[in-house]
């Protein structure tokens, strides 16, 4: 990911905690704000040491990743994510991943009317 698309401050997430609205189904929690003068979207990643060792959490990361990688044109502009992943996560292959991404980023209304229900394969 770019630099201009993440959140790594701890004031810019503690304002989208603060601001935003949170959704969340049982594998991830995510926390959406507005920013309307903002052409792109930025996330930012909360993986906790309660998932696991340092491996496990990097690739929980790598899939949330790539999910908004593959995700970015169906994505709504002009906000900011925040992502928590929970404990379920942990044992979850890449395809489990973003389908419950898919999931909670619909839930939030962060896909775009056309975004696709099913993970490519």
């Amino acid at each position: 990911m770019k630099k201009k698309h993440r959140i790594k401050k701890n004031d810019e997430f503690q304002e989208v905690f603060q601001r935003g609205v949170s959704t969340a189904n049982r594998q991830f929690v995510v926390y959406t704000l507005d920013r309307p003068g903002q052409p792109y979207f930025r996330i930012g990643l909360s993986v906790s040491k309660k998932l696991g060792k340092a491996v496990t959490r990097n690739r929980i990361k790598r899939y949330i990743r790539q999910c908004f990688l593959e995700l970015k044109e169906e994505i709504v502009p002009g906000k900011d994510y925040v992502v928590i992943a929970r404990q379920p996560v942990s044992e979850m292959s890449y395809m489990e991943v973003k389908k419950s991404f898919i999931h909670v980023l619909r839930k939030a209304g962060a896909l775009k009317n056309g975004a696709k229900s099913r993970p490519s394969v």
